[in-house]
């Protein structure tokens, strides 16, 4: 991997990207967005994450975070770690989930593909992290994250989209708490 995509400071605010296996589509429920965005707020309030910028969409999250503690890719292992267990077993356990079985069949078959996987993988293996340098590079990266749900033709606002953080940059509350807006 190139150094392109790597912590290379650990101090550094970075703008991340990390999408479910295959790409399928788990965030349609209110549930597994609960389980995403009340790991994303413990890990705010325990762990030392700053958030900046956020959206969840159907099959990948899209974040903009820095590590109080200088450990962005400890943090953000811990976290996507912690969020896997939990949505599998969601998953697992929810009877009206109609593509159970096929999700987790798909989970099962990407973790047999990887080494350093025990049973099903849940995420993608890369982040892409790229670190925000710049005032232009950061307003770039928010906008993007921001105009997801409007490019996916979710919503006409990005303001309209529940589970972003583009509710709190236009002057409202959303569902989990940034640090700064």
């Amino acid at each position: 991997m190139s150094r392109k995509y790597k912590f290379n400071n650990q101090e550094g605010l970075y703008f991340v990207s990390f999408a479910v296996v295959y790409w399928i589509n788990v965030f349609t429920r209110e549930e597994y967005f609960a389980i995403l965005t009340d790991s994303l707020d413990y890990c705010r309030k325990n762990k030392g994450i700053e958030i900046y910028a956020w959206c969840i969409m159907p099959s990948h999250v899209h974040l903009i975070f820095r590590a109080k503690a200088s450990n962005p890719s400890v943090l953000l292992k811990e976290l996507k770690t912690h969020i896997s267990k939990q949505l599998q077993k969601a998953i697992a356990e929810h009877n009206q989930e109609s593509r159970k079985e096929w999700m987790l069949w798909l989970m099962e078959r990407a973790g047999l593909k990887s080494s350093n996987v025990k049973h099903r993988q849940f995420w993608q293996q890369h982040n892409q992290p790229i670190e925000l340098w710049s005032p232009a590079l950061i307003d770039q990266k928010i906008d993007y994250i921001h105009n997801n749900p409007v490019v996916a033709g979710f919503v006409s606002e990005p303001e309209h989209w529940k589970y972003s953080s583009a509710i709190d940059y236009s002057g409202g509350k959303g569902v989990l708490e940034i640090d700064i807006a």
